[in-house]
């Protein structure tokens, strides 16, 4: 159990995962750069402590730490990705979510705790954005079963858990489940918190690019509904046109 009452899921044993994270906590260690980890550290509210490794630096020793390895399977996967979130630094987090999004067709619906659990754990928008539309967004793409999964979590009282619900259909275009996406939004609509509002407006704008009339006319019948935060995310390319959507009160 994690200090946020979590369940850790089981780490796999994997001699590739040995490797990995042997190679990467000596390459990322050498590269640290105490000045800037401060300034990340501020910038992301001190979520975690960081190294100070930029994304234009770290790529490239991520690339260095897994060359000449083999593919990982779901289980090298679970235990990169498990280790690393047990390590304080924030890029060796950066570096699972990295892996996970390279390597998600490999992973099945049996995945999807571990998901959650990157998910809820040392939660900021930093990770949880790309596990949702990069890794839980391809699990349930794969095994639609799984949107039973999703219909839980946008209940849930982790406002990560919900936000990743909210956006796992991110990237999926013509395949958006509209019925779903919307029910999502409207699930969410009275919710207090920045985040969610603004993952509201962030899908619907997304699908926006897919289908801007269905986004008009759901946000005119539904206009009462939203925060003015969400209704401008929205509506930020494609314009309302005959919609009027009020500022709330």
């Amino acid at each position: 159990m994690s200090v946020t009452g979590e369940v850790t899921p089981h780490v796999p044993f994997s001699t590739l995962a040995d490797t990995v994270l042997e190679r990467l906590t000596a390459t990322y260690a050498a590269a640290a750069d105490p000045e800037r980890a401060e300034a990340m550290g501020a910038y992301m509210k001190d979520v975690a402590p960081f190294l100070g490794l930029s994304t234009p630096v770290r790529r490239p020793l991520s690339r260095t730490v897994v060359a000449g390895l083999p593919r990982p399977d779901e289980d090298d996967c679970a235990a990169i990705a498990l280790r690393c979130r047990q390590l304080p630094e924030r890029e060796y987090q950066y570096f699972a979510v990295d892996c996970l999004r390279r390597h998600a067709r490999v992973c099945t619906s049996g995945f999807l705790p571990v998901a959650r659990h990157l998910v809820a754990t040392v939660s900021w928008w930093d990770t949880v954005d790309a596990l949702a539309a990069h890794v839980v967004g391809a699990l349930v793409a794969a095994d639609p079963r799984l949107t039973a999964d999703m219909d839980t979590w946008i209940a849930d009282d982790d406002l990560w858990v919900a936000r990743t619900a909210l956006l796992h259909q991110l990237r999926y275009k013509e395949r958006t489940d509209t019925e779903r996406l919307f029910a999502y939004c409207l699930r969410q609509s009275g919710h207090p918190d920045f985040f969610i509002r603004k993952a509201i407006g962030w899908c619907l704008r997304e699908y926006a690019k897919t289908d801007p009339e269905a986004v008009r006319a759901f946000l005119a019948r539904e206009r009462g509904r939203f925060a003015p935060l969400s209704v401008r995310e929205a509506l930020k390319n494609i314009g309302a046109r005959a919609v009027s959507v009020p500022e709330l009160p």
